[in-house]
């Protein structure tokens, strides 16, 4: 079965990254100027790993378009997203000092999952881990809205969250779960170093029950206005920053 990445970041990160099948590269157009910008590294890309390239005018496009989405000129058909195993993410990550893995218990709307993508790949997430139901799974909307991140960092599916959890704890990687509970501790005292797995909740309920129990700990975000929450993706990528800051911290100390 193939899917249809569209937008220029999407289908260049997926050439970059290698880790598809590409069957046919659709460029919009008569194929008479010569393309520019990332557009122009797209072409040269199709052409040293000879993707098949056809341009077309209206056609795949405007079908595209009917469905809301701007393709900015190039479609690209691949196989489906190349989810890995959870042992080869925590077998790969292993030699890092300070691994760092993005557990995402039922989100279910690709625009946060894409957004979590952008910001996990900005802040060096090693692996993310979600659940095979009741949840969104990489879809070419995924990709889309990640502008593309989605295709270099490793993803695994798992039958069990709460269980998933309990192994990243059994290897000596600490849990912390996002949430707004009494007994989580504000973000900003939090001690976000060391090999360390964020778990973040669905977008309406957050952290399940078991979930929430089974994480080392529970972090909040201190907020001055007047809305008492930010959205799963918002709030998610602020404490993959911290995370980021608490490695870049240690990486100083260390040198």
């Amino acid at each position: 079965m193939s899917e249809l990445l569209v937008g220029r970041h999407a289908v260049l990160e997926a050439m970059r990254a290698g880790r598809r099948h590409y069957y046919r590269l659709w460029l919009e157009g008569d194929g008479r100027s010569a393309p520019k910008g990332n557009l122009a590294e797209i072409v040269n890309l199709a052409q040293k790993t000879r993707i098949p390239t056809r341009h077309v005018v209206g056609g795949i496009f405007d079908r595209i378009r009917r469905s809301q989405l701007n393709p900015q000129g190039v479609a690209l058909e691949t196989g489906p997203f190349p989810y890995a195993e959870l042992d080869e993410i925590l077998d790969r990550a292993a030699s890092k000092p300070d691994p760092l893995f993005l557990v995402l218990d039922h989100l279910e709307d690709p625009r946060n999952l894409g957004t979590l993508f952008r910001s996990g790949e900005a802040f060096g997430v090693d692996g993310v881990i979600l659940p095979e139901r009741r949840a969104a799974g990489i879809t070419p909307a995924v990709s889309n809205a990640s502008s593309g991140a989605v295709e270099h960092i490793p993803v695994a599916l798992v039958g069990n969250v709460n269980r998933t959890i309990d192994l990243l704890k059994k290897l000596n990687i600490w849990t912390v779960g996002l949430d707004l509970g009494p007994d989580a501790i504000s973000l900003s005292s939090a001690d976000l170093s060391g090999p360390l797995a964020v778990v973040i909740g669905n977008e309406g309920k957050g952290l399940s029950r078991l979930a929430r129990e089974k994480c080392d700990f529970c972090v909040t975000i201190p907020m001055a206005g007047s809305v008492d929450s930010l959205n799963a993706a918002i709030a998610g990528s602020i404490v993959l920053f911290h995370a980021f800051q608490a490695r870049e911290s240690t990486a100083a100390v260390s040198s």
